[in-house]
């Protein structure tokens, strides 16, 4: 590997793919997603790539049953499995601070890093949705301010715990101890949120710490990205709005005294991947075909409050007042006015690029193009690398690794194969 700057790839596997009608279209493997084999399958792919990890999202409340659902295997479960079926990609999670407790997250996670051989990562999240909380016993979400208090506890103590074994506490003479008691530490936290004794049960695993992503946007979730995570999952759907952020994170980053250069930010990326451009475009216009017309365009009128039910599917967006004089919520319709300011879609076009992605990059092309605007995003302080979001699994992913990632390899941009065992390695490099 050369001591040039590479790129890191995630794949953010979410049921038959990222794009709302994914599930619909012949391709999809809808029938399987109860198969674990599916799973190892998409492991396997990204591993195939020399991906960093493989990464799961979670939620704990049921949406719309009718629309294809959110979840279906619980991920530290599924991914245990997966470990099994796969020897280097990483292994990611999302464990929510406000509906589990530390020692939980901490066992669980120090299981995954050990099975796996040093491969776990958490994305540390303090969940949003009501529905969510009245699965875990109460009313409501805690106050956004309350949540990431609870967040900046849950994760010291967290840390604590897995450095409760020190590295060599394990003896393991049968004619005498099995651990030294000197470096198995107790921890002693008495917090506002926690009260937790330790010392875990889980032994120092291979990494010692799962790798700590997070996601956060507001100012809460980027400060504490800048105080513990070593990769952060962003949204960007241009290269401004990408260089903003990564500037914003690395600057904070900076200022909790670390090194802006060892966090890896990551957007969100949606591809489709084509012999051609119009192939590529074609693949997305199969996919927006099969959203229901109504329900897409009602959920467009809620994010831009106008009615849109008359709106011409394949004609150009209507004009939509500017930012500054709009009433409503406003971040998912400056994105909206972005997308527009940057591909000029359509109504149905529109549509689709909502419902793979939302917000997030969106590149359609040929594998050498895609990989042009990879490098600029990378090349101009926008991204370290990208959380893949195939809009069609398996085929998206599939397309990403055996057609982008050559080129990306050609270029001396990304590794040509793995020369590092653990996750944490594949972030930083034998450096």
């Amino acid at each position: 590997m050369s001591d040039a700057r590479q790129l890191h790839f995630n794949a953010f596997l979410f049921g038959c793919g990222h794009h709302g009608a994914a599930w619909r279209h012949p391709s999809s493997q809808v029938e399987r997603l109860s198969d674990i084999a599916y799973y190892e399958e998409l492991a396997q792919t990204a591993e195939r790539g020399c991906l960093d990890a493989v990464f799961f999202a979670d939620g704990h409340s049921v949406r719309d049953p009718a629309s294809g659902g959110m979840w279906f295997l619980e991920p530290l479960t599924a991914l245990s499995a997966m470990a099994r079926a796969t020897e280097r990609v990483g292994l990611v999670t999302t464990v929510s601070t406000t509906f589990y407790t530390p020692f939980h997250a901490a066992r669980m996670l120090a299981s995954l890093d050990h099975i796996s051989g040093g491969r776990a990562g958490w994305n540390v999240v303090t969940s949003m949705f009501d529905a969510e909380a009245r699965n875990h016993g109460l009313e409501e979400m805690p106050p956004h301010d309350d949540r990431y208090s609870r967040a900046a506890e849950f994760v010291e103590v967290a840390l604590a715990l897995w450095d409760s074994w020190e590295p060599d506490a394990l003896v393991l003479d049968r004619e005498g101890l099995f651990a030294d008691p000197a470096k198995v530490n107790p921890v002693g936290h008495r917090g506002k949120h926690f009260l937790v004794d330790g010392p875990l049960t889980v032994p120092h695993s291979p990494q010692g710490r799962p790798v700590l992503f997070q996601a956060g946007a507001s100012d809460q979730g980027r400060d504490l990205a800048a105080r513990c995570a070593e990769g952060i999952y962003a949204v960007a759907y241009d290269l401004t709005a990408a260089q903003s952020y990564y500037g914003d994170v690395k600057r904070r980053i900076r200022a909790a005294g670390r090194d802006a250069d060892a966090v890896t930010v990551m957007p969100g990326l949606v591809t489709y991947v084509g012999s051609t451009t119009e192939e590529a475009r074609r693949k997305k216009a199969e996919l927006d075909a099969l959203l229901p017309v109504e329900q897409s365009l009602a959920q467009l009128s809620m994010f831009v409050q106008q009615d849109c039910s008359t709106w011409e599917l394949d004609a150009p967006v209507p004009a939509l007042p500017p930012l500054s004089e709009f009433t409503g919520p406003q971040g998912r319709y400056d994105t909206i006015l972005r997308i527009i300011d940057k591909d000029r879609p359509t109504v149905r076009s529109l549509l689709g690029t909502l419902a793979a992605g939302g917000g997030h990059c969106t590149m359609i092309g040929t594998p050498e193009s895609i990989a042009d605007e990879i490098e600029v995003w990378f090349r101009s302080g926008g991204a370290d690398g990208f959380n893949l979001m195939p809009p069609l699994y398996p085929n998206g992913l599939a397309d990403f690794v055996d057609e982008v990632i050559p080129v990306l390899q050609k270029r001396g941009l990304f590794r040509a194969e793995y020369e590092t065992a653990t996750l944490r390695d594949h972030l930083r490099g034998r450096r």
